[in-house]
């Protein structure tokens, strides 16, 4: 890697400083989650690993993710054998802190190898550098893993790894195998799973709408049974499937997760909750039983009391009804461009119109759009909405005080220096499409600061502990309506090519 651009480097170097100096900062109950799946994984044997519920925090990753636990808990054991007992629920000596910090930021070596793989075949060196930096220091790794605490460099560098493997005829196979992996670690990728379906489909598996490539299919076939087999074979021989499938999809908890992703249902959500009002001089009809359920939003708990409920059926229809149009076009013109463009708007769809979509999955739709955001200005007027959307709606997971500086200073930077950098970089489109987005883009904008400063310090001085769920539905719906906007925006652009 001596081949590494020094300005990536440089940031790399930077960026892992200032994250040693996170190491005492607020976490979340992610940190107990994998602290318990360190000390099962460790202590158990393998076919007890999904059945275990000593926690409340059961292991609910595929199979990869918990070998990746196991792996670190061999580790583990030389910092602080404590922190890999089951029954030390809640352990945080600040060896346990400080060894499960460290592994975040060093598993980001995938993430850095990615994003140099991405420069390196880019043929725009200078506009691909600036993407992959904006990438390396989204505030959007830095709160999800940094401080809230997960493993999410490692997944999307994986990701990234694979479309970058996507864009040429050569390594097609690699990229396939490699997002394989990827679902084997984290299910949520499944998002993505119909853009890779349907250009892996046609791009490497058919020489034409009518011709097969068989030769490519036993490949590509092969390769995918010996993944999932290394991943789920044991639960298959063993008869744990059912479980495990159980574990990695609750379909039992609610349409929206605790905090409201900012997708349609949050809009949905926070409709029905202004109908309740306005119902008496409406005459509409009120579910009494559900008004607590609308205003507390807990998992499993999601009712309406004006709105129809909404299945998970309806949410699935709704997602890949949504999907279809893109991914036609995919299948009809199989390129590179096509394809990444087609993933960011598979993302866009899982994300809004999903069954219990959590807010983290933002960056499903955030890392994948940086890297095609300055392809030109319209792509660029459509990204801006989300990057600042999703940002915002990701405020909430670090709700104290000592925070909340932080979260907000780094956002805001990052939000003003890689705007000017990527306007800086961005092709002008022989298009004339960009000033609809512009103005949506400033009028969105202009709302952030006021909305941050009363669901931050307003509401908390007018309402105390009263009515504590607001502020949460203020960010979730007007987040939703940035990342609405921007969707609508990509798909503009992406039919309008």
């Amino acid at each position: 890697m001596s081949d590494v651009h020094p300005s990536l480097a440089q940031c790399a170097v930077v960026a892992t400083a200032f994250k040693l100096l996170l190491f005492p900062a607020y976490k979340s109950t992610d940190f107990e989650v994998h602290r318990n799946w360190l000390a099962l994984t460790h202590s158990l044997p393998v076919r007890e690993w999904y059945f275990e519920k000593t926690s409340e925090w059961t292991l609910d990753y595929p199979p990869f993710f918990a070998y990746f636990e196991w792996a670190l808990s061999q580790l583990a054991r030389h910092a602080d054998p404590l922190m890999l007992q089951i029954q030390n629920l809640g352990y945080d000596s600040w060896q346990t802190v400080y060894f499960q910090r460290l592994t975040v930021i060093l598993s980001e070596v995938v993430l850095f190898y990615s994003l140099h793989k991405y420069v390196q075949n880019s043929s725009q060196k200078h506009t691909a550098q600036v993407a992959a930096i904006a990438v390396f220091l989204s505030p959007g790794l830095l709160i999800i893993d940094h401080i809230h605490f997960q493993y999410n460099g490692a997944m999307y560098g994986l990701l990234i790894l694979s479309l970058v493997y996507s864009q040429k005829q050569s390594t097609l196979l690699l990229s396939g195998l490699l997002f394989a992996v990827l679902l084997c670690f984290k299910h949520i990728y499944l998002y993505l799973a119909p853009a890779y379906f349907v250009y892996l489909l046609r791009a490497y598996c058919l020489r034409s709408m009518f011709s097969i490539r068989f030769a490519n299919c036993v490949k590509l076939g092969f390769g995918l049974a010996v993944i999932f087999g290394a991943a789920f074979g044991p639960f298959v021989a063993w008869g744990q499937m059912p479980q495990l499938l159980s574990r990695l999809f609750p379909f039992s908890r609610g349409l929206c997760h605790a905090y409201w992703a900012p997708n349609v249902w949050a809009i949905y959500s926070f409709a029905d909750r202004i109908l309740i009002y306005l119902a008496p001089y409406l005459k509409l009809p009120v579910n009494q039983a559900a008004l607590n359920s609308v205003t507390r939003g807990l998992v499993g708990d999601t009712s309406f009391a004006v709105l129809p409920e909404i299945s998970p059926r309806l949410t699935f229809v709704l997602t890949i009804l949504t999907q279809l149009p893109a991914l036609i076009k995919l299948f009809v013109h199989p390129s590179p461009s096509t394809f990444i463009s087609t993933l960011t708007l598979t993302a866009y769809s899982s994300f809004l119109f999903g069954w219990h979509v959590h807010e983290k999955a933002i960056l499903l739709i955030i890392l994948p759009f940086t890297l095609i955001a300055l392809r030109d200005r319209r792509h660029l007027a459509a990204f801006e909405p989300v990057a600042v959307a999703g940002h915002v709606s990701l405020f909430p997971l670090l709700f104290t005080a000592q925070e909340w500086f932080g979260k907000v200073a780094y956002t805001l930077l990052w939000l003003l220096v890689f705007g000017a950098a990527f306007d800086a970089v961005a092709p002008p489109s022989t298009h004339q499409r960009r000033h609809l987005f512009d103005r949506f883009t400033v009028m969105y904008t202009a709302v952030a600061g006021p909305l941050v400063l009363y669901c931050s310090l307003v509401h908390g001085l007018v309402f105390r502990e009263r009515l504590e769920f607001l502020p949460l539905m203020f960010t979730s719906a007007y987040s939703a309506l940035g990342v609405v906007g921007s969707w609508i925006g990509l798909l503009v652009v992406f039919f309008e090519d």
